[in-house]
C-alpha cells in the first residue's frame, strides 16, 4: 500500500464513521459510501470487500429479524404485558421495573429496536390507565432492551461480532473457562439496576391511578388492548419454532453447521410451516414480516465489517495493538480498567456497533502477542453496550424510544429529561458491570 493509499483509506475511513455519528447522511449510506471508495482507491479490490462481511452473521442478523416478526404477530407480548400490570397492583414504579426487565428478557433473543416496537405500544395505554408520565417507562424499555442484547449470542449486532471475530459459541456466553460469562453477569447486573432506579428514580412516582385497585386496572387495560392471545395454535408454532432454533443454535458444535445456517434454517422451516397451515390460523402474510425488517440496519452492518476490513489493510489496528501490548502485559488490570473506561463515555456519542468491531480486532492481535484476550472481548463489549444508553447517539433503540415518547406526547422532550434517566441507568450499570467483570474475568487473570 502506497503512502497516498494509506493516508486516504485513513481518511475516507474516519469521515466515513464521522458521517454514522453525526447523522449527516443515513448511516448505511454512509457505510457503502465509504466501501465504495476504498474499492475504487484500490485499497482493497471488490471481492475483498465482499469477503470481509461476515455472512454468517448477517443470516443470524436476519434470520432472528423474521423468527421475532412473527412472535411479534403472536398477541404474546400484549398478553405479558398485561400481566405485568396485574403483577404490579397499580403500582407505578413496580410497573416499570417490570415492564424493564420483560424487555431486557426478551432482548435475549430479540433486537432491541424490534422489542421497543412491541412493547411500547401496549404499555402506553396501561401507563396512561394509572395517570403516570410516559417518559421513564418508554425510556426505560428502550435501555432494558438495548441493556440485554450482549447478555446471549442471538439479541444484538455485538455479540454476533464478538462471534465473528473470536469464534465464541452459543453456550460460552453462559459459561466459559470454568467461570460465568455474559448471561448471568449481565443478568445480575441489570436486576441491581433495576433495583438502584428504583429507590433512587421510581419510588416516587404516584402508586395508582386515582386510587383505583387492582380489579379496576385489569378491566380498564382489556379494554384498550387485548389481554388474550388471538390464534393459539400460531402462537404455539411460532414459539415452537423459535426455541427450536435457540436449541439448535446452543448444539452448533455438535451439529457440525454454522451458527447462521442453523438460524436460516429455523426461519425457513418456520415460514414453511405457517404458511402452509394456509386459513387455519390467523397469520400475518410473509410480505408484511418482510417489511418489518431493518433493511437501513442490514446494509449499514455489511457495510460496517466491509468498511473496517478495509481499514484493516492499514495496519493501524495492528500497530496499536502493538504498541498497547506491553501494558496489558504488565497489568491487565489497569489495561482493562482503562479499556472499560475510556469506551463507556466514546459510545455514548460514537455509534457503538462500529465501535465495538474496530476494537474487536484490535484485541484479536493483542491475543496474538500473548495478552489474555478473554477478558478485555467482554469488558468491551460490555461497556460498548451498557455506554452506549447515554445518548441517542450511541444506540439507535433509543432514538425509536425518544421519537415514541415524543409522538405520543406531542413535546419536545428537554435534554436534561432524557439526562435525567439515562445517566442514571447508564452509571449504575456501568459501574456494577466494571466490579462483576473485574472480578470474574479481570482479577483472576492478573494473579
Amino acid at each position: 500500500m502506497t503512502d497516498f493509499t494509506f493516508w486516504m483509506t485513513v481518511i475516507i475511513f474516519s469521515a466515513t464513521i464521522l458521517a454514522v455519528v453525526t447523522g449527516i447522511i443515513d448511516s448505511s449510506v454512509a457505510a457503502v459510501l465509504g466501501v465504495l471508495a476504498m474499492v475504487w482507491l484500490g485499497t482493497m479490490s471488490e471481492s475483498e470487500a465482499f469477503n470481509a462481511v461476515d455472512w454468517n452473521v448477517m443470516a443470524i442478523l436476519v434470520s432472528i429479524w423474521i423468527i421475532a416478526g412473527y412472535l411479534g404477530k403472536t398477541g404474546i407480548p400484549e398478553w405479558l404485558s398485561v400481566k405485568a400490570l396485574a403483577l404490579s397492583r397499580g403500582n407505578g414504579a413496580l410497573l416499570i421495573v417490570i415492564l424493564s426487565l420483560l424487555a431486557g428478557i426478551i432482548s435475549l433473543v430479540v433486537d432491541n429496536v424490534v422489542v421497543i416496537l412491541m412493547m411500547a405500544p401496549v404499555a402506553i395505554p396501561i401507563v396512561r390507565h394509572l395517570n403516570q408520565p410516559l417518559t421513564p417507562v418508554i425510556l426505560m424499555i428502550g435501555f432494558s432492551s438495548n441493556f440485554m442484547g450482549t447478555a446471549l449470542l442471538l439479541g444484538d449486532l455485538p455479540p454476533q461480532m464478538l462471534h465473528s471475530v473470536s469464534g465464541v459459541e452459543f453456550m460460552e456466553f453462559i459459561w466459559q473457562d470454568g467461570r460465568p460469562s455474559s448471561f448471568p453477569i449481565l443478568m445480575i447486573t441489570f436486576a441491581l439496576t433495576l433495583s438502584v432506579m428504583y429507590f433512587f428514580g421510581f419510588r416516587r412516582l404516584a402508586t395508582g391511578a386515582g386510587g383505583s385497585d387492582l380489579k379496576d386496572s385489569e378491566g380498564a387495560a382489556n379494554q384498550t388492548i387485548q389481554a388474550s392471545i388471538p390464534d393459539k395454535l400460531f402462537a404455539t408454532i411460532v414459539v415452537s419454532g423459535f426455541f427450536a432454533t435457540i436449541i439448535a443454535m446452543a448444539l452448533r458444535e455438535h451439529l457440525g453447521f454454522q451458527l447462521g445456517f442453523i438460524a436460516l434454517t429455523g426461519a425457513m422451516v418456520l415460514i414453511l410451516v405457517v404458511e402452509g397451515m394456509g386459513h387455519r390460523i390467523r397469520k400475518p402474510e410473509f410480505e408484511e414480516i418482510l417489511q418489518e425488517l431493518d433493511w437501513r440496519a442490514i446494509f449499514f452492518y455489511i457495510g460496517l465489517f466491509a468498511l473496517v476490513g478495509g481499514f484493516e489493510k492499514t495496519h493501524l489496528l495492528q500497530q496499536l495493538a502493538d504498541y498497547l501490548a506491553p501494558l496489558f502485559q504488565e497489568n491487565i488490570i489497569a489495561g482493562a480498567s482503562l479499556l472499560y473506561w475510556v469506551t463507556v463515555p466514546i459510545v455514548g456519542i460514537v455509534e457503538h456497533d462500529a465501535y465495538i468491531l474496530t476494537f474487536l480486532y484490535m484485541i484479536r492481535d493483542l491475543g496474538e502477542q500473548g495478552v489474555e484476550a478473554w477478558p478485555l472481548y467482554w469488558m468491551l463489549v460490555w461497556s460498548g453496550t451498557l455506554g452506549s444508553n447515554l445518548t441517542i447517539a450511541g444506540a439507535p433503540a433509543l432514538y425509536v424510544a425518544l421519537n415514541i415518547v415524543e409522538r405520543e406526547e406531542k413535546r419536545k422532550v428537554p435534554i436534561k429529561e432524557f439526562f435525567k434517566w439515562s445517566v442514571t441507568f447508564t452509571l449504575a450499570a456501568s459501574l456494577i458491570c466494571f466490579v462483576l467483570g473485574m472480578l470474574v474475568w479481570v482479577v483472576p487473570f492478573a494473579q
